[in-house]
């Protein structure tokens, strides 16, 4: 294939974000009584969109949370993203040297993945190029958001190339006709029931470091197989 667009997650991709706000939302959801282990926490909600997560929460544990609710735990979320948050290392050299154009596309709300990008200085790199599950009807594991992604960015989608780190991502762009790479190199991805999914639903390509993402297209686009 050739690739002609790069179409990054956020979470667990350009920021490693994901055992933050998933302790977030265990905590949050704590307090309101309900209880879950981290394994439970992430097999549910690693990846996907607040949407689903509020549906999940109504329909498996009897928990609607109100606006109130929802404003409160985004609050927690963005304080100790500003205080905590860190890019995943290598990414801001790494991006400036993709040849082709590239974009964010991620299960987060629009505020909260700018809000990441500005904590972690990357925001320059995506801005105008930046795509939420807020703006289609169904999140992933659905294909809606990297379709629409890469029609915003008049690409096919079998040009495309995803960088995903979580089984709905890599769902949904296989979904989508694309191609995906999974990215195990972030806090979270070193758990045997996560890296076991990952494998399971067999990316094109697995790393784990960001450094190595240039000569992985490179190599893939003139046919080379899997890398690890």
């Amino acid at each position: 294939m050739t690739c002609k667009l790069v179409i990054f997650d956020c979470d667990g991709v350009l920021v490693d974000s994901e055992v933050i706000s998933l302790s977030v939302l265990r905590d949050y959801i704590a307090g309101l009584g309900v209880h879950i282990s981290d394994d439970e926490c992430r097999n549910l909600f690693l990846g996907v969109s607040l949407e689903t997560t509020c549906r999940v929460l109504t329909d498996d544990y009897g928990l609607t949370l109100d606006g109130d609710q929802l404003a409160g735990m985004r609050k927690m979320l963005y304080d100790r993203f500003k205080q905590e948050l860190k890019a995943i290392p290598d990414v801001d050299q790494v991006i400036p040297t993709l040849e082709m154009p590239f974009c964010v596309a991620s299960s987060s709300q629009v505020e909260r993945i700018r809000l990441a990008l500005m904590a972690t200085g990357l925001l320059p790199l995506f801005d105008g190029n930046i795509f939420s599950a807020t703006m289609v009807k169904n999140g992933k594991p659905a294909p809606d958001l990297f379709l629409h992604a890469a029609g915003e960015m008049n690409t096919a989608p079998g040009d495309c190339i995803v960088i995903e780190d979580s089984p709905a991502g890599i769902t949904a762009a296989k979904r989508a006709g694309m191609k995906v790479f999974a990215f195990t190199g972030a806090s979270h991805a070193g758990q045997e029931d996560h890296a076991a999914s990952i494998k399971h639903l067999e990316p094109d390509v697995t790393f784990d470091k960001m450094h190595q993402l240039p000569a992985l297209i490179t190599e893939f686009s003139l046919g080379g197989g899997a890398n690890e």
